[in-house]
């Protein structure tokens, strides 16, 4: 998603080509999304970046209604109400949720869960769709998309930049765009640019065949503590330990442990009936240290451009960060987010 966004917001400014190392675009993280999108989720520093690409997502029929309610069990009424305050402060719009106005929402809450806040404007985000729309846009302003082109090695030029490819290929750029996800760091170590510590970290998500219908307005559903995370999807519930892992970039895959542990933490909430794990899959989350994304040049090497660290925020902020990514790579002004957060040099 970075990647295609980037390319898409750029597109009709020089030529510009895609290297995905995969078989098709989207392979990893874009692919193995929840696919939700909140304001609150990144905190505060992320949280303008997914204000401003909501518009746009609403607007091109990316995003359904979900809403999403964060439980609290008996006596954390005064943390709760703090979280509430600070999503205010963002200007996150919530809704103080006691315990019958949970069991409506949530039906067979056991009993130690207590209170709640609803974000009412959560969604569901059409992940496949955005995707396209990107690769789509790409195409038709003639970018250039390879795939199973994974990097070998890079060469620093006079001129900018020489990579050789496995399959045996060369691409030369003026411009080295580094949006490699989970391999954004052995991305720049070819390079010879220094490392921001980017750190990929396996998220766990599991669908499950419940006894009992799972209600198709249910919203998503996470604790203060962030333990657990479910949501309905095509008559199934999809869950989540909130696992964040530190793993070397791979093509992740499932822990029978972080399955069970999110099984047992979805028992301890409700009384619903698990009859099958119908499939479990797992994605790389990329943080940087400060666990916000980066876009900008690096301040040592030029023509390297960074586009990494979305966490698990990448797809949900892609229009607006793909739309400030682009100004500081062309050299445009920025619109009304402040690029100084984001930028490499703050390491």
């Amino acid at each position: 998603m970075a990647g295609m966004s980037l390319a898409a917001a750029t597109a009709g400014s020089g030529r510009t080509v895609v290297l995905d190392a995969e078989d098709q675009p989207g392979y990893h993280a874009t692919g193995r999304s929840a696919a939700f999108w909140t304001e609150s989720y990144g905190g505060p520093g992320v949280q303008p970046l997914t204000t401003a690409s909501g518009p746009f997502l609403r607007s091109g029929g990316f995003l359904t209604p979900r809403g999403a309610l964060t439980l609290a069990e008996a006596n954390r009424e005064s943390e709760l109400r703090d979280f509430a305050e600070a999503l205010g402060a963002m200007g996150i719009r919530t809704e103080p949720m006691d315990r019958d106005a949970l069991m409506a929402r949530v039906p067979g809450l056991l009993d130690g869960w207590t209170s709640g806040v609803l974000e009412p404007s959560c969604c569901d985000i059409d992940v496949a769709a955005l995707h396209q729309h990107y690769v789509s846009q790409s195409r038709q302003a003639d970018v250039e998309i390879i795939n199973r082109a994974r990097v070998e090695h890079v060469d620093r030029e006079e001129r900018g930049w020489r990579l050789r490819l496995a399959s045996g290929g060369e691409i030369t750029c003026d411009v080295l765009v580094n949006a490699a996800g989970a391999w954004a760091d052995e991305i720049a170590g070819l390079a010879g640019v220094r490392k921001l510590g980017i750190v990929p970290m396996r998220r766990t998500i599991t669908q499950l065949k419940l006894s009992q219908e799972v209600p198709v307005d249910l919203p998503l559903v996470l604790d203060l503590d962030g333990r657990f995370y479910f949501k309905p999807e095509s008559g199934r519930l999809w869950l989540s330990p909130h696992d964040e892992t530190p793993s070397p970039p791979c093509d992740a895959a499932p822990e029978e442990i972080d399955v069970a542990t999110a099984i047992a933490r979805l028992e301890g909430v409700v009384d619903w009936k698990v009859e099958r794990v119908e499939r479990s899959w797992a994605g790389l989350r990329s943080f940087a240290p400060d666990r916000l994304p980066v876009y900008g040049f690096d301040p040592r090497v030029p023509g390297f451009f960074w586009c990494v660290g979305q966490g698990g925020f990448g797809i949900q902020t892609a229009p607006a960060a793909a739309e400030l990514a682009a100004s500081l790579l062309l050299g445009r002004q920025a619109g009304p987010i402040d690029p100084a957060p984001y930028l490499p040099d703050r390491f």
